[in-house]
C-alpha cells in the first residue's frame, strides 16, 4: 500500500496523474520482488493481482466513523470527504458501514486530476466552502494528509488509530489530536465551540 500510495503521489507531482489503484496494480510484481519474493511473476500471477485489487475494493470503513460523522453532523459540521481513491471503492466503503455520503459532498482525486497532497487539491475542496468567518476543519487517520491540509488553509485533526506516532517534528502539531475518530470528532467539536463568533 505504501509503496503504491508513494508511485501514485510522486506521478501527479511530476504532472502525471494517475488513478491509486492502476498505480497499485501497475507496481504488484516490482513490490513483490522489493519483498524479497526473486521470481514475482512465478510466484503470482495476474490472476492473483486482480483478486488482491478485488478485495482492496471491498473494505471496511474504520471502527467508529459512523458515529464520528454523526456526532460531527448533529454540531452543525458538513462532512465533506476528500480521497485519493476513486469514487466507486471507497463511497461502496462508505455504503458498506451504513454512512450516508451525498454525491456532492464527494471529492475524488480522480475527478479533479490532481493528487494529496499537492496544495491545490486541499485548495479545490476550500474553495467549495462558503466559510464566512466559519474554520474549515480537516481530519485524516495519515499525518501526512491532514498536515497537508491545514498547511493550506484548513483546522488539522488527526486520528491516531493507524499510524501511532505523529512525527510533529516533520509534520507539525494538529489542532486536534486523538486515539480514535469518536474522540477525534469530539476534539473538533470542543475546539469549535472555544473559537466563539
Amino acid at each position: 500500500m505504501e509503496a503504491g500510495e508513494r508511485e501514485y503521489t510522486y506521478l501527479s507531482l511530476s504532472g502525471k496523474y494517475m488513478k491509486c489503484i492502476d498505480v497499485i496494480g501497475s507496481i504488484f510484481y516490482r513490490t513483490l520482488w522489493q519483498a524479497g519474493i526473486q521470481e514475482p511473476r512465478k510466484f503470482a500471477s495476474d490472476e492473483d493481482r486482480d483478486f488482491l485489487l478485488q478485495a482492496y475494493r471491498s473494505l471496511k470503513p474504520r471502527e467508529g466513523i459512523v458515529e464520528c460523522w454523526d456526532r460531527l453532523r448533529k454540531a452543525g459540521f458538513k462532512v465533506w470527504c476528500l480521497t485519493a481513491g476513486d469514487t466507486a471503492r471507497v463511497a461502496g466503503y462508505l455504503k458498506a458501514g451504513g454512512i450516508d455520503m451525498p454525491e456532492e459532498n464527494f471529492v475524488s482525486c480522480d475527478t479533479i486530476g490532481i493528487g494529496k497532497p499537492e496544495p491545490s487539491s486541499y485548495k479545490y475542496l476550500l474553495d467549495k466552502f462558503d466559510q464566512n468567518g466559519l474554520e474549515a476543519w480537516f481530519a485524516a487517520a495519515h499525518m501526512w494528509d491532514a498536515a497537508g491540509a491545514k498547511q493550506n488553509g484548513f483546522k488539522g485533526a488527526w486520528c491516531s488509530a493507524w499510524e501511532k506516532e505523529p512525527c510533529a517534528d516533520i509534520f507539525g502539531e494538529m489542532d486536534v489530536t486523538a486515539p480514535t475518530l469518536v474522540a477525534m470528532a469530539d476534539g473538533i467539536i470542543a475546539a469549535s465551540s472555544k473559537q466563539g463568533p
